[in-house]
């Protein structure tokens, strides 16, 4: 087994990633407050060409040095906007059609592996502070929550990591 070179990825150029088909798949910041996690979820969203992100409350927005270093360059890959409520960005998601689900440990939650997903619809996601998570009055708003299964002693991870998660399992879902 021989590790790939970078030029022989076939990675596409940024125009054609603007181009491309995308995931019917947004992604809603809730008050992050970490650069670096900001732009590692850019990252992740650029791998399964997401439709959108929503960058709301406190969340920074592109461009910023300090994002750059994780998103190295998928803040300018993947489309984004900034709506200063969440709450607004969820209730607008829902009125053009997408369920959206805050990823969250609530009474209810569906757990991801449970999960299922239509593939004729389009879906938004809630990632929560890292600290206090979801604000529940986004949860209000949502369609549901989803949890990732957890045995462990920690009751949580980091934003980034969960947002990955969430993410490849969406897409596996819904390319499937």
């Amino acid at each position: 087994m021989r590790k790939l070179k970078i030029t022989e990825l076939n990675r596409i150029s940024a125009e054609e990633f603007k181009a491309a088909e995308k995931l019917p798949l947004v992604v809603v910041l809730d008050d992050i407050r970490s650069l670096h996690n900001i732009g590692s979820i850019f990252r992740t969203a650029d791998a399964f060409r997401i439709e959108c992100i929503y960058l709301c409350g406190i969340t920074a927005t592109p461009p910023h040095p300090e994002m750059h270093k994780t998103a190295l360059g998928a803040e300018f890959t993947v489309d984004w906007k900034y709506v200063n409520n969440p709450v607004e960005a969820v209730d607008n998601l829902k009125k053009e059609g997408y369920e959206v689900y805050s990823v969250e440990q609530a009474e209810g939650s569906i757990m991801l592996n449970e999960l299922e997903l239509d593939r004729t619809k389009k879906y938004a996601i809630v990632m929560g502070n890292e600290v206090k998570g979801v604000h529940q009055e986004v949860i209000n708003h949502s369609n549901g929550c989803i949890e990732i299964p957890q045995y462990g002693t920690k009751h949580s991870l980091n934003v980034s990591v969960t947002a990955g998660i969430v993410m490849w399992d969406l897409f596996s879902k819904l390319t499937k």
